[in-house]
């Protein structure tokens, strides 16, 4: 199992610190670099679209719903 990763960010004018597993860091990495985006700009779009919840599972949340669709 892959031990938990916490990385700063600045979100909105705002540091925030996010603590994941590896495997959903290199996740987010892939698709931002897909999308022609840093993953600071891909988690703060996923953060302005949550509806409660804390970040990090909004995050994996994210994450899964990728790879569901990359099927």
């Amino acid at each position: 199992m892959s031990g938990i990763i916490k990385r700063s960010l600045t979100i909105a004018g705002h540091s925030t610190s996010i603590s994941l597993e590896a495997p959903f860091w290199d996740e987010l990495k892939a698709i931002a670099g897909r999308r022609g985006q840093s993953v600071a700009a891909l988690v703060a779009e996923i953060d302005a679209g949550r509806r409660g919840g804390n970040l990090s599972s909004a995050l994996r949340i994210f994450v899964l719903e990728m790879v569901r669709t990359d099927r």
